[in-house]
C-alpha cells in the first residue's frame, strides 16, 4: 500500500471541518449576488443589488416574500404579558373589532 493510500484510509469520512463553509455553496452564492448586482433594477446595473431586489419585489412579490421570510430573523425576543379573559370579554372585543371594520 502506498503512502497516499494509507493517508486516505486514516482520513476516511473526515469531510470538511465543522463550521467551515461549503466552497461550492459559497461560490454559487457569490455568483448569484454578482449577477443580481450587474443586472440591477433596469437590466443594466442601475442601483446594483438593491435595484435588483426592488425589481424582484415588484415583478415577483410572492417569491420575494418567500425570500424575505428566509432572511428575517427566525426568533423575535420580547416580553409577552398575558391575562386570562372570560369568553364574554373575548366576544366583546371581537364584536367591537367587527363593528369598527363596517
Amino acid at each position: 500500500m502506498s503512502k497516499i493510500e494509507a493517508d486516505n484510509l486514516t482520513r476516511r469520512g473526515a469531510g470538511r471541518p465543522k463550521g467551515s463553509p461549503n466552497r461550492t455553496t459559497a461560490l454559487l452564492r457569490d455568483a448569484i449576488l454578482k449577477a443580481a448586482e450587474a443586472t440591477g433594477e433596469d437590466g443594466q446595473g442601475k442601483e446594483g443589488l438593491m435595484g435588483y431586489c426592488t425589481f424582484f419585489a415588484k415583478e415577483e412579490p410572492r417569491a420575494f416574500a418567500t425570500l424575505l421570510g428566509k432572511v428575517l430573523p427566525m426568533q423575535i425576543s420580547g416580553e409577552v404579558s398575558h391575562s386570562h379573559t372570560t369568553k364574554e370579554q373575548r366576544d366583546a372585543v371581537v364584536a367591537a373589532a367587527l363593528r369598527a371594520d363596517l
